[in-house]
Parts: C-alpha cells; structure tokens; sequence
C-alpha cells in the first residue's frame, strides 16, 4: 500500500474550475485497477485549499497513474490555478492494512 496526500492551494478566481477538472481526473482514477481509493477533500476554513487522498495498491500502480492519458491532462489543466506548486507526502498504512473495503465503485 501506498497512500499520498497531495496538498494543493488554489488561486480563488479558478476554484470552480479546479474542482471540476479534479472531478473528472478523480472519477477516471477511481477505474484504474490499482487505486484503492482517490478522495478529493476541500478544507472548510479555506475552501482554496484541497487535499487529494490517493491509496494505491502499490509504488507501481501510482507510476501507472502518472502515465495515464486522464491524470496528465489533469495536471497540465490545473498547472496554472495553483497559488503554490503541491505538495504530495507519501504514507504507509498502519491501520488498516487493507483498503479493499473502501474500494469505490
């Protein structure tokens, strides 16, 4: 398991259009057979702020999802919404070990 929090602070003007384009990356990503689950998270006290929660079943299969045709026009979509460049922090699960529950449909 591999889970990645990638932070990301939007400029105002382009919120809207940031959460659709993450939408659409976000229900593209959830098809692919090596995520377990792709949360899209936007902070109450600052809705310009976003956590994505990406767990993967493995270091490969988020390689994978880089190289996926939605992934790459989702990040050169968004590139210039950005306030400040992401920042995404990987995690290892210690409970639980197992995401398969929380596979999304």
């Amino acid at each position: 398991m591999l889970i990645v929090l990638v932070h990301i602070h939007v400029k105002p003007a382009f919120r809207d259009a940031f959460i659709a384009a993450t939408l659409n990356n976000a229900r593209s990503s959830v098809q692919e057979a090596g995520i377990a689950r792709f949360d899209v998270l936007q902070a109450q006290e600052d809705p310009d702020r976003f956590t994505l929660v990406e767990v993967y079943q493995s270091a490969a299969d988020a390689d994978l999802h880089k190289a996926t045709a939605h992934y790459q026009v989702w990040r050169d979509t968004v590139a210039e919404m950005m306030a400040e460049p992401r920042q995404g922090v990987k995690y290892t699960s210690v409970f639980p070990q197992d995401f398969a529950a929380f596979r999304m449909p």
